[in-house]
C-alpha cells in the first residue's frame, strides 16, 4: 500500500510520500536510543510541563489538526475536532497522574526495606490505525513518554500527514527530538524493527492479521506486546430499558466515526417484547441521518476511509444476503457521487451460526437480532470470537449484575455507550487482543516493575 493522502470524499490523491530507507530507519533508531539514555532521567516535573504544552498546542490549533484528519480518512470535521480535544485531555491526565502511578510502592517483607519501583524500558514501537489517527497515538504516547520511554510510530499508510503532525506537536512542546519519531514506512518494514535489540516492546491497534504478525515477530524476540484488535460489540436492550434513550444511543454507537470503530455497537440484541418498537425507531433515525461532505457541519455520515474498505464492507453485506439476511435499509454503496460512501444499513433475519454473525462489519451496518430472554441475550453476546466492549440496557438491578458478570468483554457499559476514558483501562479479551491502555494499567504495560529488597 502506498503511503499517501487520498481524500476519501473525492478519491483524489493529494500527496504521496517515499518510505524511509533502511539507512534512514537506522539513523532514527540510533537517535531514539541515544535520546533514551538521557531522557530516562528527566524529572516528572519537566515531562509534565512538556506534555501540558503539547495539550496547549492541540487545543490552540484543533481546527487545523481536525482538517488534516478529515481530509485523510473522512471522519466528520466535528468529530475530528472532538478527537483533538480528547488528545489534549489524555495529555493533561498523564501529566498530572503519572507521578502517582509510577511512585515507589513500599511492601513490608523480611527486608529492612522493600518496595516496587517502576522504571522505563527504552524504545517502544507503536503500530497505529487510521480510524482515530490522533487519539490512538496520543493514548500511547502520553503514558509512554511520562514513564521515561521513547516512542517510534509506524502509522497507517493512508494518514501520513497526521503522523507527521503528531511528531511536530511533541517536538514543539519541548520533548527532545528523538523522544518521539514518526517512521513513514510500509508494513513489510516493521518486522526488522521489532527484531532490533534496541526496541524493547511494541503496541498495535488494528486488524487481527496485523496483530498476529506483530505478536509472532515479537514473540520470537521475547518482547512484550499490547494488542487492541477488532470487535463486534453487542448492544443488548431488555424489557425494562428506557427504549427512546437506548435507540438514540444505538444510532450514535453504530455510526461513530462513520461506523469505523472497534468499540462501535455492531450487533443489536433486543428482547422479543420490545423488538418491533426498537426496529421501527432505529429505522426511522437511520433514515434521518445526513450523508455527505465530512467538512460540512450538518453531515452525520462521511465516507469510508479507503476504496478497499468500501469494497470489503459491500462484499460482507452481499454475502449476508446470500446467507438469508434481510436488508431493512441501505445495503449498497452510493454511486451517485465520487468517494467511498456507504449508507446506513440494517440487516435482520441473520442466523446466529452464520459467518455474518461472527464477523466484524467496519462501517455503518447494524445487525439486528431478537431474543426471548436475558439468557439468550448473554449467550448470543458471547457467541463470537471477539471480546472488546459491550453495552447493555436495563433498569433491573439483578439483570445488570448478571450482564456485568457474564458478558465476555474487556468493558461492559450499563445504560451507556461504550467509550474510552483516560481514567479507565481500555482493552479486550479473546481475539480482541490483550493488555490494557489508559489509566494506571496502561502506563504500567511498558515499564520494568522492579522488586527492590534491601537489608
Amino acid at each position: 500500500m502506498a503511503i499517501a493522502t487520498i481524500n476519501p470524499a473525492t478519491g483524489e490523491t493529494l500527496k504521496t510520500f517515499t518510505p524511509l530507507t533502511n539507512v534512514e530507519i537506522e539513523t532514527k533508531l540510533a537517535l531514539a536510543q541515544s535520546t533514551f539514555e538521557q531522557y530516562r532521567h528527566t524529572t516528572f516535573a519537566q515531562k509534565s510541563q512538556w506534555l501540558n504544552q503539547a495539550a496547549d498546542i492541540l487545543e490552540k490549533d484543533k481546527l487545523k489538526f481536525a482538517q488534516i484528519m478529515t481530509t485523510e480518512m473522512g471522519k466528520t470535521l466535528q468529530s475530528a475536532i472532538a478527537e483533538v480535544e480528547k488528545c489534549a485531555k489524555v495529555c493533561r491526565f498523564y501529566a498530572k497522574k503519572a507521578p502517582e502511578f509510577l511512585a515507589d510502592v513500599s511492601i513490608p517483607s523480611d527486608a529492612s526495606q522493600s518496595y516496587i519501583a517502576y522504571q522505563p524500558l527504552g524504545i517502544i514501537l507503536a503500530v497505529m490505525p487510521w480510524n482515530f489517527p490522533f487519539w490512538q497515538v496520543f493514548r500511547f504516547a502520553a503514558p509512554a513518554l511520562m514513564a521515561g520511554n521513547v516512542g517510534i510510530l509506524k502509522h497507517a499508510s493512508n494518514v501520513p500527514q497526521c503522523a507527521l503532525a503528531i511528531q511536530l506537536i511533541l517536538d514543539q512542546a519541548g520533548f527532545p527530538s528523538g523522544a518521539f519519531q514518526t517512521l513513514l514506512i510500509g508494513a513489510s518494514q516493521v518486522k526488522p524493527i521489532i527484531e532490533d535489540n534496541r526496541v524493547k516492546a511494541a503496541t498495535l491497534t488494528g486488524s487481527e492479521p496485523a496483530g498476529a504478525a506483530l505478536a509472532s515477530a515479537a514473540g520470537q524476540q521475547i518482547k512484550k506486546v499490547v494488542l487492541e484488535l477488532g470487535g463486534s460489540d453487542p448492544f443488548i436492550v431488555l424489557e425494562s430499558a428506557d427504549l427512546e434513550e437506548a435507540v438514540a444511543t444505538a444510532v450514535k454507537a453504530r455510526m461513530l466515526n462513520n461506523g469505523q470503530s472497534c468499540i462501535a455497537a455492531k450487533r443489536f440484541i433486543v428482547a422479543e417484547s420490545i423488538a418491533e418498537r426498537f426496529k421501527e425507531q432505529l429505522l426511522a433515525q437511520f433514515q434521518a441521518l445526513t450523508i455527505g461532505d465530512p467538512m460540512t457541519k450538518s453531515t452525520d455520515i462521511g465516507p469510508l476511509a479507503t476504496a478497499s474498505i468500501l469494497t470489503e464492507l459491500d462484499q460482507q453485506v452481499q454475502e449476508a444476503i446470500k446467507q438469508g439476511a434481510t436488508v431493512l435499509l441501505g445495503g449498497k454503496p452510493l454511486t451517485d457521487r465520487p468517494g467511498n460512501y456507504y449508507p446506513p444499513t440494517i440487516l435482520t433475519n441473520i442466523s446466529v451460526d452464520s459467518a455474518t454473525a461472527q464477523e466484524e462489519f467496519f462501517g455503518p451496518v447494524a445487525l439486528l437480532f431478537t431474543v426471548k430472554n436475558i439468557d439468550q441475550a448473554i449467550a448470543l453476546a458471547n457467541h463470537i470470537p471477539f471480546g472488546l466492549g459491550a453495552s447493555a440496557w436495563t433498569n433491573n438491578v439483578q439483570q445488570s449484575k448478571r450482564l456485568v458478570s457474564e458478558i465476555e468483554a474487556g468493558a461492559v457499559f450499563i445504560n451507556g455507550m461504550v467509550k474510552s476514558d483516560p481514567r479507565l483501562p481500555f482493552g479486550g479479551i479473546k481475539r480482541s487482543g490483550y493488555g490494557r491502555e489508559l489509566s494506571s494499567q496502561g502506563i504500567h504495560e511498558f515499564v520494568n516493575i522492579k522488586t527492590v529488597w534491601i537489608k
